[in-house]
């Protein structure tokens, strides 16, 4: 069943008044001083908030205002103005949202609200250049060029140490938390939509897939920038110790710093799950012939990790050995280990309850790689104790449990298809388990 579209009219949005007065705050930019400025922005914020968020009968935010909310997000120089234009920009969406599902008859039916405000261009696979008539007004939304260059300078950033750019690091991250809640919001609603109707052109419209299906994002290279983040939480350890030792001028900064390096960590994941549920339905798709030469040709997200963790063994551990860290009343670490993940799959009910959260082909790849990091580190430690720190167990338990695992991850899909590299890890675990059991 095709999306319902709506559009939104003069009526529906904020009053024209309210919208003059709203941006009548803002008409003085870079005239007054800072401390003006941020006492300008943050009444905007209020008119914002008091017109579309409270009283009985809100009305939606103009796109001239939401914009105006986006806009003040990139180029704010004070922490407080970033993270209440985040927030706004979140309870915006929450209460208005451009993508959502309603109950029509026996099933959920997809409906998109046309014109309304979003962060990414409207044509999100026309280069900006391209672009005529007035770009004063989109001039600051992204495009998928803009997109790439957002991660690469969080990259960059994440390598300086210096704390002249924390500021502008903070800005970055919430930035793309931001843009990624907002793919999400698109994404979210479309899958539910697509595993009810099959109708591939509900996912080949979203925003992510648009995103991804650009020539002017080189996804190898975005892939290999997403990893470098993610691999950032290894050295929260060090950045929680300057912290606790830093000066109590900078010490707020340093603090909001962890806190949204952390949002942005979760930020990458979410992205990253995104993109694998979108190269599956992508395979179902083209199993089904719904896809065309249009859709563009791109490797699966998860081949491109697949390719390049072998050769850069640092960047193992977000993937395989996720060192998730879970605050105690003691104030105290634990680390979630292979053997840990491993043990998620130790019964059949629990491997079925995992394969409800994410696909069972999933499961299984990185469950695969997972093992071969195992006998990378067993092979690479000098001393087996060390290697049994790392992974949680001895390697004769790893390799029990592993076979465990895909044996119960088959009760649940007798069909499930095993690719090469699987029966290779498979058949060496249960080689290794004979062997080590009768040493």
């Amino acid at each position: 069943m095709a999306p319902s579209r709506k559009s939104p009219t003069a009526a529906a949005t904020a009053d024209g008044g309210v919208e003059e007065n709203a941006m009548a705050i803002l008409d003085t930019f870079g005239i007054k001083d800072s401390r003006d400025l941020h006492d300008d922005r943050t009444a905007f914020f209020e008119a914002v908030r008091s017109a579309c968020l409270a009283g009985d009968s809100p009305s939606p935010p103009s796109w001239r205002m939401h914009n105006a909310v986006f806009q003040i997000l990139q180029s704010s120089s004070s922490l407080e103005v970033t993270i209440a234009s985040f927030h706004l920009l979140i309870e915006l969406d929450k209460h208005y949202p451009r993508t959502y599902l309603t109950n029509s008859g026996p099933h959920q039916a997809l409906v998109i609200v046309e014109e309304s405000w979003s962060p990414f261009l409207p044509d999100i696979n026309v280069a900006r250049g391209e672009i005529g008539g007035n770009t004063r007004r989109t001039g600051h939304l992204f495009d998928p060029l803009r997109f790439g260059l957002l991660i690469e300078d969080m990259v960059e950033a994440a390598n300086d140490t210096s704390t002249n750019n924390r500021l502008k690091r903070i800005e970055n991250m919430v930035l793309f938390q931001y843009l990624v809640s907002t793919l999400e919001a698109d994404f979210v609603p479309r899958n539910i939509a697509y595993k009810e109707s099959l109708d591939w052109v509900v996912i080949r419209e979203s925003l992510l897939s648009g995103l991804l299906r650009s020539r002017n994002l080189v996804f190898k290279s975005f892939v290999k920038n997403c990893i470098s983040l993610l691999n950032q939480h290894q050295r929260e350890v060090e950045a929680k110790i300057s912290f606790e030792s830093a000066s109590d001028s900078d010490s707020s900064l340093t603090f909001s710093l962890l806190e949204f390096e952390r949002e942005a960590l979760l930020s990458v994941k979410k992205l990253f799950i995104m993109v694998i549920n979108l190269d599956l339905i992508r395979k179902e798709a083209d199993k089904l012939s719904m896809t065309s030469r249009a859709d563009g040709s791109r490797n699966p997200i998860l081949e491109v990790i697949l390719d390049e963790l072998p050769y850069n063994t640092i960047n193992l551990s977000p993937f395989l050995l996720p060192a998730v860290r879970t605050r105690r009343s003691d104030d105290t670490q634990q680390d979630l280990t292979v053997e840990n993940v491993l043990s998620l799959f130790s019964t059949a009910a629990s491997a079925k309850a995992m394969a409800k959260k994410m696909f069972p082909e999933v499961a299984q790849l990185l469950l695969a790689h997972a093992y071969q990091a195992c006998l990378s580190i067993q092979v690479d430690s000098s001393k087996a104790d060390d290697a049994t720190k790392m992974i949680g167990a001895t390697l004769l338990e790893i390799s029990c449990k592993f076979v465990s695992a895909f044996q119960n991850l088959r009760e649940c899909n007798m069909d499930i298809e095993i690719s090469q590299f699987e029966k290779e890890a498979l058949f060496t675990a249960a080689t290794l388990t004979m062997k080590l059991q009768n040493e």
